[in-house]
This record gives structure tokens, C-alpha cells and sequence, in this order.
């Protein structure tokens, strides 16, 4: 089984290279690493150019920026897999928990599998706005959703590839989680969550999501999961 990989970068020089070598070291066999650089000013596109072609990797550019939804609805057209996952490309997450994700939906036991930062694997120590505000974000989208997720916004998202490409995706930056959440239950995906290791780091450390995306979150709650049809 294919997993397609979907990294949306920016301004990621420090850290690209590296993720890409823990994506190829995951232990699964068959990948796609669909990367899209989301018009990086620092170094990243250097990086990216300095790796030698190969059939594993597309590496898509986008001369605007267009924020992480836009990035994943550019690579969506791209997948090639059975199953697709979104990795970010910082090292919070580790790519080691593809292998455990991936039998629930190869066993035909869900449509979606989330890796939860919060459900109690190992984690480094978070900021405490970090974690309430993730908390507060997952629970306004339980209660208007009536699901009972313990991290909807986390990056791990692996899902049936036929399924995520009949997702019409329109939310720009962080909206992309919410959006695709909401989506997934109105189309009836089982989702499976199952803990992950996650080692959040700061926003003196590169850390892009801020407040703003936090207050935003409850507008695309609404937006998705009752005002959009789907």
C-alpha cells in the first residue's frame, strides 16, 4: 500500500532535509513525499533544489504565499497513494507513528486515523495557552460537530486518499484543520484517534501558528461543521 506524504513547507531551512530523511525512514516501504513549498524567503527552496531527483519525491512552488490549506489543496491533485497523511516540516511529530496508523485504515477499520497529542503518550511539556487553547478549539468543535475527539488539530491526519480527494478544500493557513475535520464526519469517515509522541517547540523557535489562528479556529468551526454543506 502506497502512503503518499504531504509536506507543505515555509520557511522551514533549518529542519527541511532532516524531516525528509525521518518521512524516508518512517519503516514503511512505498511512499510519495509530495513537498510544496509555500513561497519560502529564507533558504528553504535552496535546500530543496540541492536534493538530487528521484521517484519517491514531487517537489511542487508556489510564488505566492498561500498559507498550510493552500499548500495541502495544491499537493491534493498530486496524491498518488491509497492513503495519504500530512507531515509538517518542523520535527514535532514523528514520522515513526506512520506504521502504527496506517493497519487501521489497511484493515478496513476507518476511513481516518488522527494521532493525538493529547491522549497519553509520551510528550514533551507544552506552553500552558498551547495546550488549554488546543483544548478549548477540540471542545467548541465536539460540542458543535457532537464528536469526541481529544485533538482536532493536530497535523496527523491520515485518510483515505479516495476520500480526501473528493474534499473540496478552500480554507487558507490553519482553517485546513477544522475544514477538513467537519468534512470528514459529514461524509460518514469512521476516525480512528490513537496517541502519538509530540515535542512541540516555541515560537522564538519558528512556531507560525499564533492567537489570531486560535480565535480563527471558532469561526471556521462554524463555518464548516453549520454553515457548509460539505
Amino acid at each position: 500500500m502506497l502512503l503518499s506524504v504531504i509536506i507543505p513547507v515555509y520557511n522551514e531551512e533549518k529542519t527541511i532535509l532532516e524531516i525528509i530523511e525521518r518521512v524516508r525512514n518512517c519503516g514503511l516501504p512505498k511512499l510519495q513525499l509530495i513537498i510544496v513549498d509555500d513561497c519560502s524567503s529564507d533558504g528553504t527552496r535552496d535546500k530543496l533544489a540541492s536534493l538530487p531527483p528521484s521517484d519517491d519525491l514531487l517537489i511542487l512552488y508556489h510564488e505566492r504565499n498561500q498559507g498550510k490549506g493552500g499548500a495541502i489543496a495544491t499537493a491534493q491533485q498530486h496524491v498518488k497513494g491509497q492513503v495519504m497523511v500530512i507531515q509538517d516540516a518542523d520535527l514535532e511529530y514523528s514520522p515513526t507513528e506512520f506504521a502504527r496508523m496506517l493497519p487501521f485504515i489497511a484493515e478496513d477499520k476507518a476511513d481516518a486515523v488522527f494521532g493525538s497529542r493529547y491522549s497519553g503518550s509520551t510528550t514533551l511539556v507544552d506552553t500552558f495557552w498551547h495546550y488549554y487553547g488546543n483544548r478549548i478549539i477540540t471542545g467548541f468543535f465536539n460540542l458543535v460537530a457532537n464528536r469526541h475527539l481529544t485533538d482536532m488539530e493536530t497535523c496527523y491526519k491520515m485518510i483515505r486518499a479516495d476520500l480526501f480527494k473528493s474534499i473540496k478544500l478552500t480554507s487558507k493557513r490553519f482553517g485546513f484543520e477544522p475544514e477538513v475535520s467537519a468534512k470528514l464526519i459529514k461524509k460518514g469517515a469512521r476516525i480512528y484517534e490513537i496517541p502519538i509522541e509530540y515535542a512541540p517547540r516555541l515560537g522564538e523557535q519558528g512556531k507560525k501558528i499564533g492567537w489570531k489562528d486560535g480565535v480563527a479556529a471558532f469561526w471556521h468551526i462554524i463555518r464548516y461543521c453549520l454553515l457548509s454543506r460539505g
